[in-house]
């Protein structure tokens, strides 16, 4: 067998194992295979797989982003307070006007940004460790939430819940938003400089120094990538859900973005992304997430699962990568 089919092999592992799934699925539960639970199971990992197209960018460069859960809590609860209705008697904002679904949408994409911004800036120019700056924005962005109104956001305006609850035709808005984005990723990270010198920095960021590529501004704006698809996530959920919670709105969503792009391919150990990949990953997850909910399997044992599979595909990932070295 020759390398290259060697290579063609390992790289595409992944969709047999997704496949795989699928039919032990489909065995345990019949309904698994309806159009209806394929359009279900779709719907629901679209906010979480669209986290996890930002996560990948930060995972390629030896980051990770704790944060994208929480600030997506706290981006839910601000936006969904602006779009109440002027004289709703639960207004969060009472002296505040109803904003248009477009302005409040916009504002949630900035603050995802500045959050980026700020926690890329640390990363980048003190060199702290992409898990504690974003552990510690994960602390922060919640407690912001909770301290922005204690109860539920709701009573929401249509155009607002429009990417979350819409459909054009037979598909759901939320689903054509997940592709829009895989296919944005797909283009930066493989058409664009930038894409190029996420890769570069990832494998190693002092020859990426030396070949003239700015290490901090790329790693600035990699998390600005990632906190605004967190917002975007965030708008998503508050749209889905009719309301937002700063209690448990994306609560630990954070987890199964970084789940799936791990199990998607992309290294811990930097350099190393493929934007199908993290699409399959996507998708393991929500089979596995979805399999397990119309199998009666507890939340908890689903739990368990999960983790055991992001500890086992890391365990693979470093064990390949040493032979690499």
């Amino acid at each position: 067998m020759s390398a290259n089919t060697k290579k063609m092999i390992s790289d595409n592992m992944i969709w047999g194992v997704l496949v795989l799934l699928i039919i032990i699925m489909s065995i345990g539960n019949k309904n698994f295979l309806s159009l209806a639970n394929f359009k279900t199971l779709l719907t629901g990992e679209a906010i979480k797989g669209v986290m996890a197209f930002g996560v990948a960018f930060a995972i390629l460069t030896k980051g990770i982003d704790l944060s994208i859960g929480a600030s997506a809590a706290l981006i839910a609860c601000v936006t969904g307070a602006l779009v109440q209705s002027a004289d709703y008697s639960s207004k969060i904002l009472p002296g505040v006007g109803q904003f248009p679904a477009v302005a409040a949408i916009l504002v949630g994409l900035l603050m995802g940004a500045a959050i980026g911004l700020i926690q890329g800036s640390i990363i980048a120019y003190t060199m702290m460790p992409a898990f504690i700056a974003t552990l510690g924005g994960q602390l922060v962005c919640r407690a912001a939430a909770k301290i922005f109104t204690a109860r539920p956001v709701s009573n929401l305006s249509d155009g607002f819940r429009f990417l979350g609850s819409a459909q054009i035709g037979p598909l759901p808005v939320i689903v054509l938003v997940f592709v829009v984005i895989f296919a944005l990723a797909a283009f930066i990270l493989g058409q664009t400089r930038f894409g190029k010198s996420l890769y570069a920095i990832g494998g190693n960021d002092q020859a990426a120094r030396v070949a003239g590529i700015n290490v901090q501004r790329n790693l600035v704006l990699t998390y600005v990538w990632c906190g605004t698809l967190a917002a975007l996530a965030g708008i998503m959920l508050a749209g889905r859900a009719g309301s937002a919670d700063p209690a448990s709105s994306g609560l630990n969503y954070e987890l199964d973005a970084i789940a799936a792009a791990t199990v998607g391919g992309t290294s811990h150990t930097g350099g190393v992304c493929r934007v199908s990949g993290v699409l399959c990953g996507v998708l393991i997850m929500g089979v596995i997430n979805n399999g397990l909910v119309l199998l009666g399997v507890d939340d908890n044992f689903t739990n368990i699962i999960k983790g055991v599979i992001i500890v086992v595909t890391v365990a693979f990932d470093m064990k390949k990568n040493t032979k690499k070295a």
